[in-house]
């Protein structure tokens, strides 16, 4: 039997030392960013937050909402925090209940809940035995789900094969599921690889997860489980189809992260948005919720074999793209780092980065060059996700053309992983079809003629694309001894990415956070903690 893994062959294009980096240097920026980060990584293993108890919930199986449309897993969780607190986590009060009975299942216990009919306690002893051994039950079952639909994309990819590098990324967001899955089909059908669903505007601050199939969201469609189900289907008909895989995007941010994380391996997707300071800076979600939701929910695509992307790109559109090159290096080392604590290999960690330097600057394709190629070589494992200009994009469509194409050749040129459509009307309104093909035309125009460029692309020793490389990685190195000794919740507090300040005890969702007792239990937590996601039990090649 050939074993087919789910790494993304990058044997092709894989970059070489074309900088001349001193791994010395490379070492010790790996070296800050840990240190950087092990404080807000021990934050999110002493807590919880109302969102990864729910998770647990939904990997368990409970699905539906009352009447109101608030989701069950939120009403008996809210349930449960009310009379018990969430010191202790949810599992051990609801599977004693179930264990006592007479309740038939999560739902019916939620239903009782809603009710006023169920006293919830923390079990004791035996008691509280019989119900982790319950709850374990439950959290096993959803992780083997997970585990089967990981199992069904390989053998996926292997029935219709996957396209080389660069992956060709096209957004569609209508707002409803059922306009949005023939757009995606049409985009497959002319050269995307990866479909993203963009996200219903305000979705990251609702604190719960909508429910079933939708049909009215505002510049993009609500992130559902059925939606999610909906879409995977329609990519996977498509997919035979054409004899390639296609890939499905969605978002994993906002106030209920894991949940949608924990949804989104159910239902198999293939990347999810993840950005360990997106929601913290352009959403203002609390920095505390936002760190200890994703720890949780990068665990969750770890194990679903999910790639994240990273949103460093965001940071370029309010920052300028010159004098903020570093805080870009300095968050992906970070997310880096996050992701590897969280169990993701390289080939999940989708690193973002954008090319939005001005063009009025003087040689500023140079310098876009100089930054690309920096991060193709600090992340030679990682697929990296290039974003097209849109904070320099106006009226000018023929100019905008020209600038997409320039976008285009240097993530040719610099051996970039997944490549976004830019579009030309970027800065006037949403898209039109028509939008969207002639800029298909265009990645697929520059891809083809360039082919594999990259091999032919090696800076002059000590020229400007060189120096100006290496003087971004110092500018980092000084910015990350300056996070290790003022901590990573003081930076943000600070501005230092994307200028907007961000202290630590401010935005949403705060309130959402929980101290954990002494004896806190999440079976979920305890199986993604203590088993590698990339055993050979879990990624050997099943039969198709």
């Amino acid at each position: 039997m050939t074993r087919r893994n789910e790494v993304p062959d990058r044997s092709k294009g894989r970059p070489v030392d074309k900088l001349g980096l001193d791994p010395v240097v490379v070492r010790k920026a790996r070296e800050l960013a840990a240190r950087a980060a092990e404080p807000v990584i021990e934050l999110a293993r002493t807590r919880t937050t109302v969102s990864i108890e729910r998770a647990l919930l939904r990997l368990a199986g409970l699905r539906g909402a009352y009447a109101d449309g608030m989701p069950w897993a939120n009403l008996l969780a809210d349930t449960v925090r009310d009379q018990v607190g969430l010191e202790q986590g949810v599992a051990l009060p609801v599977w004693d209940a179930l264990v006592a009975g007479p309740y038939g299942g999560l739902r019916e216990l939620a239903e009782a809940a809603a009710a006023h009919r169920v006293k919830f306690r923390i079990p004791a002893g035996s008691q509280a035995q019989a119900a982790r051994e319950a709850a374990r039950q439950a959290a096993r079952a959803g992780i083997t789900r997970i585990d089967r639909r990981r199992a069904e994309r390989r053998g996926l990819l292997a029935e219709t094969g996957a396209p080389d590098q660069p992956w060709i990324y096209l957004i569609v967001a209508t707002g409803d599921i059922y306009e949005d899955i023939p757009q995606a089909q049409a985009a497959a059908r002319e050269g995307a690889v990866v479909v993203a669903v963009i996200r219903s505007t305000g979705q990251s601050l609702l604190d719960y997860v909508p429910e079933g199939a939708t049909r009215e969201g505002y510049a993009g469609t609500y992130a559902t489980q059925e939606n999610f189900r909906l879409m995977r289907a329609a990519l996977d008909d498509v997919s035979r189809e054409l004899g390639r895989y296609v890939r499905l995007t969605n978002y994993a941010s906002g106030l209920c992260m894991p949940e949608i994380a924990t949804l989104a391996g159910l239902e198999r997707l293939d990347m999810m948005l993840n950005d360990c300071m997106y929601g913290i800076i352009f959403r203002d979600i609390n920095p505390q919720r936002t760190f200890i939701d994703q720890r949780f929910s990068r665990q969750i695509h770890a194990r679903a074999g999910i790639v994240i992307n990273t949103g460093e790109d965001n940071y370029l559109t309010t920052a300028d793209a010159v004098d903020a090159a570093h805080t870009v290096i300095v968050s992906q080392l970070l997310n880096e780092r996050f992701g590897h604590e969280a169990g993701l290999a390289d080939w999940q960690l989708g690193l973002g980065h954008a090319f939005e330097i001005n063009p009025a600057v003087p040689e500023s394709f140079r310098l876009e060059l100089a930054h690309a190629q920096l991060v193709r070589e600090l992340f030679p494992d990682a697929p990296l996700k290039y974003m097209p200009p849109t904070k320099h994009m106006s009226g000018n469509i023929f100019g905008g053309y020209l600038l997409d194409a320039f976008f285009n050749l240097a993530g040719v040129m610099t051996g970039q992983s997944i490549i976004l459509i830019g579009m030309m009307t970027e800065g006037i309104h949403t898209p039109w079809l028509s939008d969207r093909d002639l800029a298909l035309e265009n990645v697929r125009y520059v891809r083809d003629a360039c082919g594999r460029l990259s091999e032919d692309f090696v800076p002059r020793p000590g020229g400007f694309v060189v120096e100006r490389a290496r003087q971004v990685l110092s500018e980092s190195i000084d910015l990350l001894h300056r996070i290790g000794e003022d901590t990573l919740l003081t930076a943000i507090a600070e501005g230092t990415f994307g200028v907007t300040r961000r202290p630590p005890h401010g935005g949403k969702g705060l309130d959402g956070v929980v101290v954990r007792g002494d004896g806190y239990f999440n079976p979920a937590g305890e199986i993604l903690d203590t088993e590698d996601p990339h055993s050979a039990e879990l990624t050997e090649e099943v039969p198709v």
